[in-house]
């Protein structure tokens, strides 16, 4: 047999017709704009349902503090007897040994220490004359002024007419002493070009040919390098310029060469040799003084 379902529909009121649902009507109500807001305001709580909150508050976060753990202190440990040595010698071994050691001597005593001497001002080469001595002197020749070993220059003499310049000699041979000249231009010009050709080589020293000067021959004996020259005793009546153009200024002694650097300002101290180089290219500078024999 067979059995017919039976479907049931529901109907809504979209699936009515306009015409046969019935029209509702709502009462209309009119809404206050204050009470409106006051709707969605939020009211504030009672004192009560405060106090039951705080109260309801705290006793849901305080939670009660578990007690603290008891801490035991730990045993210390017990430090562990070493054995000891039964070896006496071991013994000796471990226990440190104490060398006393010799007492010191004491500290020498300070010894003074020697001052240094006095630094010994160095003396200007330009000295005036010593107490007692003036700073002129008669000239004792022509050619030489009234200042301590000084000249006159080329020119001065030119315009004076000296041209020639003598000197005394004395022969080692037969001591027979007379006087010989030389020309004044002729000699200066030789030797003026001797030190203009070798200057840069002698090294501020007097060469051999200076040092050891070969004398002129004696016109009574004959005798070859025998005519020294005769030089004054007082240092202040040299004849500078004789001995210079005859190339006898090493017959000079070094007091005597000392002498005229003190007085032409140069430095007087050293070998004979740097003391003779000096007083030739000294005597040449007076006689020209713009010729090549400036020292260096």
């Amino acid at each position: 047999m067979t059995s017919r379902t039976t479907r049931k529909f529901a109907l809504c009121d979209d699936d009515l017709p306009e015409s046969s649902i019935p029209k509702r009507t709502r009462p209309f109500r009119e809404i206050d704009p204050i009470e409106y807001a006051s709707m969605w305001t939020p009211q504030p709580p009672l004192h009560s349902e405060l106090n039951l909150n705080l109260s309801l508050g705290l006793s849901s976060t305080e939670q009660p503090q578990p007690p603290p753990p008891l801490h035991f202190p730990q045993p210390q440990p017990q430090p562990q007897p070493q054995p000891q040595p039964h070896n006496p010698f071991e013994l000796l071994m471990l226990q440190p040994i104490h060398i006393p050691q010799p007492p010191q001597p004491p500290p020498p005593p300070l010894q003074p220490q020697p001052q240094p001497a006095p630094r010994r001002i160095r003396r200007n080469p330009t000295h005036a004359p010593g107490p007692g001595k003036s700073l002129t002197i008669l000239p004792p020749f022509p050619w030489a002024t009234n200042r301590r070993a000084q000249v006159h220059n080329l020119v001065y003499l030119t315009q004076k007419g000296i041209t020639t310049i003598s000197g005394e000699v004395q022969c080692k041979r037969c001591d027979q002493r007379y006087q010989i000249e030389y020309n004044l231009k002729e000699k200066f010009l030789e030797l003026a070009q001797y030190i203009a050709k070798n200057k840069h080589c002698l090294h501020q020293r007097a060469p051999p040919v200076w040092l050891n000067p070969t004398l002129p021959r004696c016109n009574l004996c004959h005798q070859e390098n025998s005519m020294k020259p005769v030089i004054a005793e007082k240092k202040k009546s040299i004849n500078w310029l004789f001995l210079l153009l005859g190339q006898m200024v090493g017959c000079c002694t070094l007091e005597q060469l000392k002498y005229f650097c003190k007085y032409t300002g140069n430095h007087r101290t050293g070998a004979k040799d740097r003391i003779l180089y000096l007083t030739y290219l000294g005597v040449c500078t007076q006689l020209d003084p713009s010729g090549p024999f400036r020292i260096q």
